[in-house]
């Protein structure tokens, strides 16, 4: 339902807005505006983005809960698309979502609606995730040479055309 609401009111609101900035600054500085957030909004992202991945990068280096990384990246990756579609509404919220406080908000209240049951890192959550309860881990290299029964090594096969047989 939530959803449906949304496709219906953002284009409203947008259109709305488009009718009331047009009519007060005019067509082409409206068109200007519109194409001038979304190369800052670009270059925003970019920015954010590479600052997200560093903490994302940190949390796993570090063994941490990579979760607030995580959502901190998929905001900042909404908020990318929000500021390259066209109109001012969308545009308020995508740059809203690129304030590190308004993310930090965004992902407390989400965190206080969500309920995590299991969540494992580490040595204890690759042991679980094994499927053979006798696979130890270990892996042995080695060479071996075939033997077949009622040969002795080295000697041919029977098989083998050479200057060995006459």
């Amino acid at each position: 339902m939530y959803l449906f609401l949304a496709f219906l009111l953002v284009p409203i609101i947008e259109i709305a807005l488009f009718i009331q900035v047009g009519g007060l600054i005019g067509l082409w500085p409206t068109l200007a505006i519109v194409v001038l957030t979304a190369i800052l909004g670009t270059w925003l992202v970019r920015t954010q983005g590479r600052m997200a991945l560093g903490q994302l990068q940190r949390a796993f280096n570090e063994l941490d809960d990579p979760t607030e990384p995580l959502a901190h990246g998929a905001m900042i990756l909404f908020s990318g698309a929000l500021l390259l579609t066209p109109g001012f509404f969308t545009d308020a919220v995508g740059f809203a979502l690129l304030i590190p406080g308004v993310r930090v908000a965004v992902f407390r209240y989400l965190r206080s609606r969500v309920t995590v049951t299991q969540f494992q890192m580490g040595s204890a959550a690759q042991f679980h995730a094994r499927r053979d309860p006798f696979d130890q881990g270990d892996i042995i290299d080695g060479e071996f040479t075939e033997v077949h029964p009622g040969r002795e090594p080295g000697k041919p096969s029977g098989w083998v055309e050479g200057p060995h047989r006459h």
